[in-house]
This record gives structure tokens, sequence and C-alpha cells, in this order.
């Protein structure tokens, strides 16, 4: 397991500036326990660019990051998915129990303090997105950033709300409901998201990608002629670009998921915009092409695979 810094902008979308704060890179799973539809010759296919940082083959194991996005634009500053956060009982989930991070350290690197930020956007309410909504002080969780309007897809609040409340023993997503959503809700700065929604008109919009979590949304970004999409856990990792078909085994719909993913692959492609999703390792983000009845990825600006 390793943290990284970032000291500077990764990439531009016309006026925007996006910046990566990294909380963590693991291994999380293999390829056959990530995807049920996992099909090794069509994954072999693909080892000369999956082994350069996205696949140990000595564990069988695929790497993935946990980093937020930091969106600049001249009006605001929006961090999008706050990862697992610091000091949380998660006995059942290893990589984020008693985590000691320096996430707020990197998050400081790229230029933001937490009373600077104007949204906080959770592409879904799952446990390794909403931990540095809040951070403990003096024995209670308060809102890590306290001048941010929280953007929370309707839906998910609701899913995993109702399932919170079946039985207080086994709270829902390993606790991360109670200390990383209840919180902000408490504290007044939720807002939820039913549908499209604009932040900043049409550069700034939420879509609802619903699939992987009934309420997942991604987020549009648009400036001087370029885009981005920031679409969280539509895709785990990048091998899912050629395989759209591939739901990971923590999608609530498959069906739905691979629906959605093949979606957002087509407007990334016909729009040549930029793909920032949640988990990628190095170089973190890419733009799709169609090659045949397919798609393809280019790594960061100009790698191609």
């Amino acid at each position: 397991m390793d943290g990284g810094k970032l000291m500077a902008a990764v990439t531009t979308i016309g006026d925007f500036t996006v910046s990566r704060a990294e909380e963590m890179i693991a291994p999380l799973a293999s390829p056959t326990q990530m995807f049920p539809d996992f099909d090794k010759t069509e994954f072999d296919r693909h080892l000369p660019w999956l082994t350069k940082g996205h696949y140990d083959p000595a564990t069988d194991l695929l790497k993935l990051s946990i980093h937020s996005w930091v969106l600049r634009t001249r009006h605001h500053t929006i961090v999008i998915d706050t990862c697992c956060g610091n000091d949380r009982d998660r006995p059942k989930f290893p990589i984020a129990n008693k985590l000691a991070s320096g996430y707020l350290d990197n998050l400081a690197a790229c230029g933001v303090a937490p009373q600077e930020v104007d949204f906080v956007l959770c592409t879904h309410l799952h446990v390794d997105h909403v931990g540095w909504n809040t951070k403990l002080e003096n024995g209670r969780w308060v809102p890590t950033f306290p001048k941010a309007k929280y953007l929370f897809g309707k839906a998910d609040y609701e899913f995993y709300g109702a399932d919170n409340a079946k039985d207080a023993a086994r709270p829902t997503q390993h606790g991360s409901f109670n200390d990383g959503v209840l919180p902000i809700v408490e504290a007044g700065q939720a807002v939820m998201i039913d549908g499209a929604h604009a932040i900043e008109d049409d550069a700034l919009h939420l879509e609802s990608a619903a699939g992987h979590t009934p309420g997942s949304l991604v987020l549009s970004a648009k400036s001087k002629g370029e885009a981005g999409l920031f679409v969280g856990d539509a895709l785990h990792h990048p091998i899912q670009v050629f395989n759209p078909d591939w739901s990971s085994r923590f999608c609530v719909d498959p069906v739905a998921s691979a629906v959605t993913r093949q979606r957002l692959m087509e407007q990334c492609a016909d729009t040549d915009c930029k793909l920032l999703p949640a988990h990628f390792c190095a170089p973190h983000y890419g733009k799709v092409s169609r090659k045949g009845e397919r798609f393809s990825l280019a790594f960061g600006d100009d790698v191609a695979f």
C-alpha cells in the first residue's frame, strides 16, 4: 500500500485545473474476484500495458488508486470523492481500518485548504468515497470542509439509509454512512441531487449514472471547447474501457452499470472528452477513442494502448 503527493495540476480542461489528492494505492482484488464476467484470454491480451502499474502478475492482484480529484474553476473549488478517511473502525475493510494517511497534506500540496472548498461531490456513497467528508474532533465526526455544500445522490442516500436502519449491529458500508454521511446531513451541508443538476450553468453539471449504485453521479466539466467527465466508479479499472460489459462485483445492478458504462464511453469517444475515474493508477486519467466496434484508451494525453 503506497501513498503519494501531488504538487501541481495533473491536467487542465480549458481554463479549469485538475489536481489529485491521493490517499493510497492498494491491491484490492484479483481480476476474477473483481469481475464476474472476467475472460482470461481477453485480459492477457492487454498484459503489456496492464503490468505497467495496473496489475501485479506475481500476486494476481489489480492495482487501484484511492484519491480525490480537485477541480478548480474561476468561481469554485470542488473536491470529487473523499476516499476512506482516518481514524475509522473498519475491521472488515482492512485497507481503511485505523487509517492514518497523509491525505490532508496531499490536499494541501494541491494548494487547497479545507475551508476554501465550495463543493464536495460524492459520486456515490460507498465507504471509499465518503471518508474525508468528516474528521474526528473532540470525539465527534464533524465536516472536514466547513463551508462546502456536499452533493449526494438522493437515490443513494435513500437506498443506503434504508439499509443502515435495518440493523444497528451491521451498519451499512462498514459504518461510513454513520460517520461520513449522516454528520453532513445533521450539519445542514448536504444537498440531495435527483436528476440533472447544474453547478456553473453549462460549465459544470451533474448527471445520473445509475448502476454501480442507484444514485451514482458523474460530473461533466466544459471550458473553452474542452471537456472532462469525472465518473467515480462507473469504471474501477482501465480494462473496463476495453470491456465495458465487465461490471465489478461491487455493482448493485451489474446490467444497468454496463449500460451506463457503454454510454459514458460513447460520450467520451464522440466528444474528445477526458475520462477521470476515481481509481485508475498513474497517470490516472485519459482519453477514449473508438477502435472498430470497441473502445481504446490513451492514458494522460499521449500514450495510447
